[in-house]
């Protein structure tokens, strides 16, 4: 099976990205013993999914709480017309926002941001106000999910 144009992920596929979620560091052997496939069958597999552009990249997942950035926050944000440039420049320079969508519908972007605190967040919101109207919505908690489609969601994490 050649990965060269989209096509739907067999059964094997979808264990295989989804051990790699909850674990990207599981040897071939590991994911092989897993999915049943030998471990160099797996690294075949894997070449491929990268090669296709499937598989992007291999990270480290880390806990903002542990490095003194426990509160987490979804921060809307409807831009004033000719900020988005400006915006976009300034999201390189806030090591809290984790993450940065542009978005259709009424808002403009929607950002995750990790803070040390509410007056964190609150100088936050204040340097997003520069560009437009920011609504913001603290996250209470999280439920891990897969995001391999067809696969089932990972728990215990």
């Amino acid at each position: 099976m050649t990965y060269d144009s989209p096509r739907p992920l067999d059964e094997t596929g979808r264990l295989l990205l989804a051990a790699l979620q909850e674990n990207a560091r599981l040897s071939f052997s590991e994911l092989g013993r897993r999915v049943g496939l030998s471990a160099p069958a797996v690294a075949e597999r894997l070449r491929r999914l990268e090669d296709a552009g499937v598989i992007r990249g291999y990270r480290a997942e880390i806990n903002p709480g542990a490095l003194g950035q426990g509160l987490q926050a979804y921060l809307r944000l409807t831009l004033r017309y000719g900020q988005e440039d400006a915006f976009v420049a300034e999201l390189g320079r806030l090591p809290e926002v984790l993450s940065a969508d542009r978005v259709t519908g009424e808002d403009c972007y929607v950002l995750k941001l990790a803070v040390a605190d509410t007056s964190h967040l609150e100088t936050v919101i204040g340097v997003m106000k520069r560009y437009g109207e920011p609504v913001t919505s603290i996250i209470l908690s999280s439920v891990p999910l897969s995001t391999v489609p067809g696969a089932a969601p990972v728990r215990g994490r």
